[in-house]
């Protein structure tokens, strides 16, 4: 049996990810995937999504600048059923907003509405939540994270999104935040590294894939 993945951030340099087997692109396509890879996180390379060390020359820093307050975990209730949200973590994929929108209300306030859709419903829009930002209680218990293999899929001009635990070595995580499933910022220009925080879509990043 395989060592478990690990995930090191290198100091204003790449990830360096050991014991993957299943690295895929965002049609789900695999990307031959070794014992020890470097992917980029500057943005910047030319050799996406392995490290080709332009992260040397454009002057990338991985240093996290976001708000500390901004992390907090919101509950929002309903009977028996209660979504928890972390905003600092979330990468605004829309998953949620998209799949389930009379639950997750884009541009509404409060912007979660637990009451407006089945429970199972909210289950299933919540665990496709890649950021791990959302989770559940369901009558009392809190919703555990899902057990799958680990994987990361690099989305289209947007993060690493990572599944299974792999094992993110020497970083905080998030109040309430899954360690299961996470995204990782790899254009270069999040506040929250390594954590992705959304900021690809402001600077319209665009990796180079079609």
């Amino acid at each position: 049996m395989s060592e478990r993945p690990e995930i090191e951030c290198k100091q204003d340099g790449p990830y360096l990810v050991r014991n993957l087997e299943d690295l895929r692109d965002w049609r789900g396509d695999r990307i031959e995937a070794k014992p020890v890879m470097a992917l980029c996180r500057c943005g910047g390379s030319a050799n996406k999504p392995f490290c080709d060390g332009a992260h040397k020359k454009n002057g990338f820093s991985g240093a996290n600048l976001a708000d500390p307050s901004a992390d907090r975990r919101e509950s929002y209730q309903a009977k028996g059923i209660t979504i928890h949200d972390n905003r600092s973590v979330c990468a605004h994929a829309g998953r949620c907003t998209d799949g389930l929108g009379s639950v997750f209300k884009y541009k509404s306030e409060p912007w979660i509405d637990p009451a407006s859709g089945a429970a199972e419903a909210i289950i299933e829009a919540v665990r496709s939540c890649p950021s791990g930002a959302l989770s559940y209680t369901l009558e009392g218990v809190e919703g555990g994270d899902q057990q799958r293999e680990a994987a990361i899929t690099v989305t289209k001009d947007g993060p690493y999104a990572v599944v299974g635990g792999a094992l993110l070595l020497e970083q905080s995580w998030a109040q309430g935040a899954s360690t299961e499933h996470y995204t990782l910022c790899r254009c270069g220009a999040s506040k929250n590294k390594p954590f992705c925080d959304g900021t690809h879509w402001s600077i319209e990043y665009k990796d180079g894939t079609r």
